[in-house]
This record gives structure tokens, C-alpha cells and sequence, in this order.
């Protein structure tokens, strides 16, 4: 099989099913990921291929020596009897936080305080082993300036989720100085956006 945006969950999908069934024959459903986009995928065999790049498309494929059936598109109430289990066990998508800074400082902006709380929330619900922690900075000034910038601001918002309750080992600090800007712009340009820890609870 070859695909694009859901593949992993269409392999997924049909891996179950082969384990279900008494016979040799595989379904195929090509899922939208998290944001309801749709790639597409093909599904071929030595006797033939089918191409499906439509939410809830399938196939079935049954023995090696018949080529994949025709596609349809599966209800959604198909799809829960068919593959309630297999979407229950999937994990929930990282949750992404973002903390602007004063310039040139690991101060929070008075708006981006409250985000603290919220990631604080996520772990406790979550209980996730790993959130990462990722340091960033505009493009004015050097870039030794910056990377160090980076760095303790990433330091900055750890120290306060661990003194809030948070677990230090799940914790990944990171930064990138001023080389991943949230909004491009040139060298020297104080953009208040970029300068920013970005969170992801997972």
C-alpha cells in the first residue's frame, strides 16, 4: 500500500481486520487525520490496484489471487461497528501550547501567563511521558544572543510548570535561537510573535 495524510491509520485499520477474520481478506479505509484532511492512497496487488483519496473510501482485498475490490465510502456508523475498538485505542493528538516573552527577556507576556495553567491542566489529565519544551527568539540581535535566549526562556517556563507540580523527568528542553520563526521575517526584525516557548503535551 502506498498513501499519504491517514495512511498510518489505514494500515492500522486493516491489520485489525485480517486478525478478525476466519478468511484471508483485508479492508482497507482511508481515514482524514485530526484536522479532517484526506490524502490519498493506493492499494495494489499483483492482480490489480485501487486508488482512494476520499474520507471513509475502502477497499477490500480477498486472497492473493483476486485484485482489490471496487472502492465505496463507508457510513460513519460503519465505521464505529466495524472499527469502534481500533479507534478507541488510537492516542489522543499532542496538544500545542505557545508563551510569548517581553523583548529580550524570559519575561511572560501578561497574556500568556494564564497558557501555564492550561498546560499544567493538560498533564494532569493526560499524565503524558514526554512534553517538550522549545525555545525561540525574533531575528534582532546575534545569534549567540539568541541561542542563549532561547534556551533560557525554554529553562524559564520548565522551572514554573515544575514549581506549579509537574514531573521534571517528562519535561524535553529544547531551543533553536532565532532559526524556526513562528512568522518569517527578515535579519534584525523585532517580531513580538516570535518570541515564544512553544509546548506540546503528548
Amino acid at each position: 500500500m502506498r498513501g499519504r495524510v491517514g495512511e498510518s491509520l489505514v494500515v492500522l485499520l486493516a491489520i485489525i481486520l485480517m486478525a478478525a477474520c476466519a478468511k484471508p481478506s483485508t479492508q482497507v479505509v482511508l481515514m482524514p487525520d485530526a484536522n479532517g484532511r484526506v490524502g490519498s492512497l493506493e492499494v495494489r496487488n499483483a492482480q490489480g490496484r485501487q486508488h482512494l483519496d476520499q474520507a471513509r473510501q475502502s477497499v477490500q482485498v480477498v486472497g492473493k489471487d483476486q485484485g482489490p475490490g471496487l472502492p465505496e465510502v463507508l457510513s460513519e456508523a460503519r465505521i464505529r461497528v466495524d472499527f469502534g475498538s481500533a479507534l478507541a485505542a488510537q492516542p489522543k493528538p499532542p496538544l500545542h501550547f505557545l508563551i510569548q516573552f517581553e523583548t529580550g527577556s524570559t519575561t511572560l507576556t501578561q497574556g500568556s501567563k494564564p497558557v501555564i495553567g492550561e498546560i499544567l491542566q493538560a498533564i494532569r489529565e493526560r499524565l503524558p511521558l514526554d512534553v517538550s519544551v522549545v525555545g525561540h527568539t525574533d531575528t534582532s540581535g546575534s545569534d549567540d544572543l539568541n541561542n542563549t535566549l532561547a534556551r533560557q526562556r525554554a529553562e524559564a517556563v520548565a522551572k514554573l510548570l515544575v514549581e506549579a507540580g509537574a514531573d521534571p523527568t517528562i519535561l524535553e528542553i529544547s531551543s533553536h535561537g532565532k532559526a524556526v520563526p513562528l512568522i518569517p521575517t527578515g535579519d534584525q526584525v523585532a517580531e513580538p510573535r516570535n518570541r515564544r516557548v512553544e509546548v506540546t503535551v503528548r
